[in-house]
């Protein structure tokens, strides 16, 4: 990812309403959700999401396909890996570093107590 798209995708997410909408999409995963859905969700007029999701769209942060009558919305997790690494190719890289930086994309698993 070079620093225009990074720019575009940071600005796309700089807003409540489509960072809402954008980690609506990654919980939901690869089969995405209807607008109305999204809509409902972040309990937002459809003519006013439209102006959201073409935002995201435009910044490669989300697809949109057909599905009949419906537009299916999903997060692009190949932008956002890209972007999350182009924001820590600098790390230091080091043994504490590695820890602290490593995304997490589910929790850890409990641990039983002795």
């Amino acid at each position: 990812m070079d620093a225009a798209a990074t720019i575009a995708a940071l600005g796309a997410l700089a807003h409540d309403t489509r960072l809402a909408v954008f980690r609506l999409l990654v919980e939901r995963g690869p089969e995405g959700l209807p607008a109305g859905a999204i809509a409902h969700s972040v309990n937002l007029a459809p003519s006013s999401l439209s102006f959201h999701l073409q935002l995201l769209t435009q910044a490669h942060l989300i697809t949109q396909r057909r599905l009949g009558r419906q537009l299916i919305y999903a997060a692009q997790f190949e932008t956002m890996t890209a972007l999350v690494a182009y924001l820590t190719e600098n790390c230091c890289g080091g043994p504490i570093c590695a820890a602290i930086c490593a995304p997490v994309c589910a929790p850890e698993p409990e641990r039983k107590s002795a």
